[in-house]
């Protein structure tokens, strides 16, 4: 595994990438320990240890529609927006999010096809469809569902981080770049922001915290497929760690 870290100053913006295989931006999604269930059947969720539900929120004249998880705390906690691959708001998207809500965070996943009548079950057509989006349509419904998950009265407004898978990954970049109120992103195995060749350049310009890891031995979307549970594992206890460092106390 390695691991470059750029410090930029003391300005709180903090970025951390993960890749697998042999590139930077080829690698690794993460899984969780029980990704093989299926998706609750009621829109709503009660544990003892968190609540999830769907929810629907404005954003201009549409309405988005997000997976929403939350742990049962006394206090606030911090929240992550998360972004999903390009197959829509998926099983492990909603997974994903309850397992963030279970290491602590509020978490909400919109689906970005809300406006084309919401994530189809066909793989095939999500893909289709995610290949129209316009990109500024999408930073209109994340700018919508920051403004929502910062109104949730679990969620702390002032600490607030975004994570992306695959597509979603390069989003979680791009859209970095448009909302300086983030504490914190992650991208996992997605592109950088078209035209940005050199990312570490880029970071040291605009003096900001960046590092980067890949894990060997894996391949685009192994957090999904855990190929090797235990590097899935440990790629998601580096997130987790890093999301902690970067926007709790």
């Amino acid at each position: 595994m390695g691991t470059r870290a750029v410090d930029g100053g003391a300005r709180r913006w903090k970025a951390v990438q993960v890749g697998g295989g042999v590139a930077v931006l080829a690698g690794v999604l993460f899984a969780l320990p029980d990704l093989h269930r299926p998706p609750p059947p009621s829109t709503a969720l009660d544990r003892a240890d968190i609540h999830a539900e769907y929810v629907k929120f404005p954003s201009g004249r549409d309405t988005v529609t997000a997976y929403l998880a939350y742990p049962e705390r006394k206090d606030p906690a911090p929240a992550v927006v998360v972004i999903h691959e390009i197959f829509g708001l998926s099983d492990f998207i909603r997974q994903t999010t309850e397992q963030l809500a279970k290491d602590g965070f509020v978490a909400i996943a919109p689906d970005l096809l809300s406006r084309r009548g919401g994530t189809p079950a066909s793989p095939d057509d999500a893909r289709k469809l995610i290949a129209g989006l316009d990109p500024d349509t999408i930073t209109k419904d994340l700018d919508a569902t920051v403004a929502y998950v910062k109104r949730v009265k679990a969620a702390r407004p002032d600490r607030l981080g975004i994570i992306g898978f695959c597509w979603g990954g390069g989003q979680s970049f791009r859209y970095a770049t448009n909302n300086p109120s983030l504490g914190a992103f992650v991208v996992c195995y997605g592109p950088g922001p078209d035209g940005l060749a050199d990312v570490d350049a880029a970071i040291r310009t605009y003096h900001k915290s960046y590092r980067h890891t890949v894990y060997p031995g894996v391949g685009h979307g192994f957090l999904r497929a855990r190929e090797k549970p235990e590097v899935a594992d440990s790629a998601w206890r580096d997130v987790i760690r890093f999301f902690r460092e970067s926007l709790e106390p």
